[in-house]
């Protein structure tokens, strides 16, 4: 009987093993196609017969792209305010990866201390319409962007930040997903531990730094790595918000190259691979707070 049931786990696990690689495959194989790519001559390229490895590894598409055009290493303007600061003028590749990479990261890091304090507050503190600014925040989930981007348009000109990456960054920080999570995460702090800091004297940012914090760090960890994903990803936002060529994300300026060489594929497989690179990095380094993430909000109520 063991036996039997041995075999049947056997294969149980060559067949999953095969799916799971068949899976990934098909997954993986336009990236690494657009890696590739990237080291092809054109000509490799618009072959009619496709080279799965390149013949020739040439280095051309990368010197286009970071040839094509110049911008500031970096013009950094401060929130509401005229004041700017430029750098050295480098290959507008890199300017573009820097400016995403910053928005990313500062989007992450705001978006991650706004949702905690919010999901703690709504989870552990009893205040008058605190079921009803949930309901609301778990409505605002639902809500497609196009609904609110003409108001949050004349928001951002009215405030001056319109075509800054800061125009990109804010309407991040607010994301009702990031509070509903944290409230998840929020909801299983014990609340004796919350008691015995203020019979002990703590405040209310003590008894938050010291004790919720520390416990709903995998909550952080989680959401940190999907508002950098969100982020890095919302070519709608950054289309709409971002003009001028030293304002734009990694994402826009292939698309800008696109449009100016339509038949360069190498150029284009350049830039794409450059802009795969910091996205892959990072999940590789947080992949274990996306998989919890993705397991935490499954089994929480």
């Amino acid at each position: 009987m063991k036996t039997k049931q041995t075999k049947h786990v056997d294969v149980y696990k060559i067949i999953s093993v095969i799916i799971i690689a068949i899976l990934a495959f098909t997954f993986a194989f336009p990236l690494y196609w657009i890696i590739i790519g990237s080291f092809k001559t054109s000509a490799a390229i618009n072959s009619a017969t496709p080279q799965w490895w390149p013949e020739e590894w040439v280095l051309d598409n990368y010197r286009k792209l970071f040839s094509k055009q110049t911008a500031a290493l970096w013009d950094i303007s401060i929130p509401f305010t005229s004041a700017t600061f430029s750098g050295p003028t480098v290959p507008a590749a890199i300017r573009w990866l820097i400016n995403t990479v910053f928005m990313a990261v500062a989007a992450m890091i705001l978006t991650c201390a706004t949702s905690a304090m919010a999901g703690y507050a709504l989870a552990k503190k009893r205040f008058v319409g605190r079921t009803l600014l949930f309901s609301l925040i778990v409505c605002a989930m639902a809500l497609p962007k196009q609904v609110i981007l003409i108001p949050l348009l004349r928001e951002m000109a009215s405030l001056e930040l319109y075509n800054t990456i800061w125009a990109v960054i804010f309407p991040i920080v607010g994301w009702p997903f990031g509070v509903f999570l944290m409230k998840q995460f929020a909801e299983g702090i014990p609340g004796e531990m919350m008691e015995a800091a203020k019979i002990d004297g703590a405040g209310e940012w003590k008894t938050f730094y010291t004790i919720a914090l520390p416990l709903i760090k995998p909550g952080i960890g989680a959401l940190a790595i999907f508002t950098f994903i969100n982020s890095w990803n919302d070519y709608f936002m950054q289309l709409i918000m971002l003009t001028s060529t030293k304002n734009l994300t990694i994402s826009l300026g292939i698309a800008k190259l696109q449009a100016e060489n339509a038949t360069d594929f190498g150029l284009i497989m350049a830039g794409a691979a450059l802009a795969a690179i910091p996205i892959i990095v990072v999940f590789l380094i947080f992949q274990k707070y996306f998989t919890k993430g993705i397991t935490m909000g499954a089994v929480k109520g």
